[in-house]
């Protein structure tokens, strides 16, 4: 008991005094790291960085700081940082190996708030997929598909191949194609299809529908139906389209070919005669 006096009359002043500047740094360097983290977010916004993404760099930097401040009042109580460091550097390597995986997709997501290949709303076809982009996340992207499901894609899997945004123009083409028999009008069926077009309400002016003939087959004269609609409007214009050409033709008198097979029977007589 007198030898544990001793050592705090002895170093007990020292060591309060140390303990006292460790608050102080502490205290301070949180209210710098607040200060920088603020200023820095203030930034990203500024250079119009995704809210996401400006979130988890801001998080990111918040925490690196703190550590930081953390190591700087270790070291003005008295406490060796060497070795601490050495053994947070090994750790974020460990970690970084562990998690090679997330850190592609945290990357990726990185790449895809940055470029802006697509945004939330586009229709796009990613990964094979089909869908329309709920939400960007930092490791994944949220789809929509046409048939309502959700899929949750790995940024990696979407930045390691073709991204396709259907919505990047502002419209769609809407291929269709129209036969009508060899003996019927070509230029009656051109102008009904044409009209049909430039009759539709969802069929955009800009760029212009256009009816071309395609194709000289084996059953048929094959016109190109190309209307534009923007991607709300896709689905109503094929089949809205697609139905007014079967009912103008009908009412027009005009054909509209299906592929035909005429059989022969052969019967006990016929293949007597034959022999």
């Amino acid at each position: 008991m007198d030898g544990l006096q001793d050592w705090l009359t002895t170093n007990g002043p020292t060591y309060l005094v140390r303990l006292a500047g460790a608050l102080v740094v502490f205290w301070i360097g949180r209210k710098v790291v607040n200060w920088l983290a603020g200023l820095a977010e203030k930034g990203m916004e500024r250079g119009g960085l995704e809210g996401t993404l400006r979130g988890f760099l801001v998080s990111i930097l918040r925490a690196i700081l703190l550590v930081l401040v953390i190591i700087a009042a270790l070291g003005t109580l008295g406490i060796e940082t060497t070795s601490f460091a050495a053994i947070l550097a090994a750790a974020g390597l460990a970690v970084g190996l562990a998690l090679q995986g997330t850190l592609a997709n945290f990357a990726s997501g990185v790449m895809l708030l940055l470029f802006k290949p697509y945004k939330a709303g586009d229709l796009v076809e990613i990964g094979g997929v089909l869908g329309v982009v709920d939400e960007i996340q930092i490791f994944n992207t949220l789809l929509t598909t046409p048939d309502n499901k959700l899929v949750i894609m790995p940024n990696a899997q979407v930045t390691s191949g073709p991204i396709t945004n259907l919505s990047g123009k502002g419209s769609l083409r809407v291929d269709l194609v129209a036969g009508i028999g060899y003996d019927d009008d070509l230029k009656q069926a051109k102008s009904i299809l044409q009209d049909i077009l430039d009759s539709h309400p969802k069929v955009l002016a800009e760029p212009a529908p256009a009816v071309t003939v395609m194709e000289l087959g084996d059953n048929s004269v094959n016109f190109a139906v190309r209307p534009y609609a923007t991607v709300a409007d896709y689905w109503d214009v094929y089949f809205d389209v697609t139905e007014s050409i079967k009912l103008r033709l009908d009412e027009a008198g005009i054909s509209i070919p299906y592929p035909q097979r005429d059989i022969h029977i052969i019967g006990p007589e016929d293949a007597a005669g034959a022999l």
